[in-house]
């Protein structure tokens, strides 16, 4: 199994297999998941050529098989069925086999990851492209203001703030560099705009970027903008590509949660992805100005689940204030 982000070379890698067999007068056969659930649905059809059961038979006796682009396909139970019964067939049989994915194994259900994690067997090879060109290794062009952003620059000894509130900021300093070293469960920070909360968050990504791990940062606004404008024919990225990006990110960043407009399809989207991250228990993090009453029943029950999520309320007001101050307080300056 080859397992890692777009454009790090896994796909090349399985193709050169394939090549290289072929080229030796050996059989192998080579297909993306996606294409081949269109073949075995075709094959239920009377005009097309080749019929389910044989299409099903060849990939599944096939003396080396190579399945690219697994998990991009669309989860439905029908498709999850056929390949469960694809990889438990040549497992059993012991039949060569080349993976290639985008996910994490640990996001495969329990039976799958069984197999393919059969140290016996099976061998997993991750691949990393820390190039700038893929978002979760790098900030997108419109979040240049981040990069600046870290832990080393965020003050927890602000002005006008009492002990108490002091504390309560360095607490969740604390939180967010020990979440950033190693990322674990749920944390949503709660405050009001300008407490510091995206600010954290921020840190968090860019110290993962220098330890050249991946995370995404998503403005859930934008993101929800952007999953609308993949409906135009002119989009260069597919609806689905986005939105799994998302879902699936070993480590990823709402920012503004509760500030997108509450349509149904919003609500929806959104519950889509905190429930599949919740099930997977991939390491989240959610700034919001909200409430957990103010948010949406579904999300906010996970929200407050405390075996995987930690709500923590940074409990000071807007840093601007602050700068108000210091402006205010500022002896005038003298002219020569």
């Amino acid at each position: 199994m080859l397992a890692g982000p777009s454009g790090c070379g896994k796909t090349h890698l399985a193709a050169a297999i394939a090549n290289e067999r072929i080229k030796q007068g050996q059989p192998a056969l080579y297909k993306t998941v996606p294409d081949l659930l269109d073949d075995l649905r075709a094959g239920f059809n009377p005009e097309h050529g080749v019929p389910y059961d044989q299409t099903f038979d060849i990939v599944r006796n096939a003396p080396l098989l190579i399945l690219d682009d697994f998990g991009v396909h669309s989860s439905t139970p029908w498709a999850q069925e056929k390949l469960d019964q694809l990889i438990d067939y040549r497992y059993s049989q012991q039949l060569p086999t080349v993976i290639t994915t985008g996910d994490a194994v640990e996001q495969f259900d329990e039976r799958l990851q069984t197999r393919l994690t059969d140290s016996s067997l099976c061998r997993l090879y991750r691949l990393e492209d820390k190039q700038a060109s893929s978002p979760e290794y790098d900030w997108a062009p419109g979040l240049k203001l981040q990069k600046q952003m870290t832990f080393n620059n965020f003050d927890y000894h602000r002005v006008n703030l009492s002990a108490e509130q002091r504390a309560n900021l360095e607490s969740a300093f604390k939180r967010a560099l020990s979440f950033a070293e190693s990322p674990e469960g749920w944390t949503i920070f709660q405050g009001v705009t300008g407490c510091g909360k995206t600010h954290l968050a921020t840190a968090i990504v860019n110290h993962r970027y220098q330890q050249g791990k991946p995370a995404m940062f998503v403005v859930v606004p934008e993101f929800l903008d952007h999953l609308r404008s993949t409906f135009s024919p002119d989009s260069k990225i597919s609806y689905d590509k986005l939105f799994e990006s998302v879902e699936k990110t070993p480590l990823l960043v709402l920012d503004d949660f509760g500030e997108q407009a509450a349509t149904p399809w919003a609500q929806e989207k959104l519950y889509q992805v905190i429930n599949y991250r919740y099930n997977a228990m991939l390491p989240t993090i959610v700034t919001t100005r909200c409430s957990l009453d103010e948010i949406e029943s579904r999300i906010s029950s996970r929200f407050g689940d405390h075996k995987i999520s930690t709500p923590f309320n940074i409990n000071v007001p807007d840093y601007r204030g602050d700068v108000s101050a210091r402006k205010k307080n500022k002896p005038p300056s003298r002219r020569k």
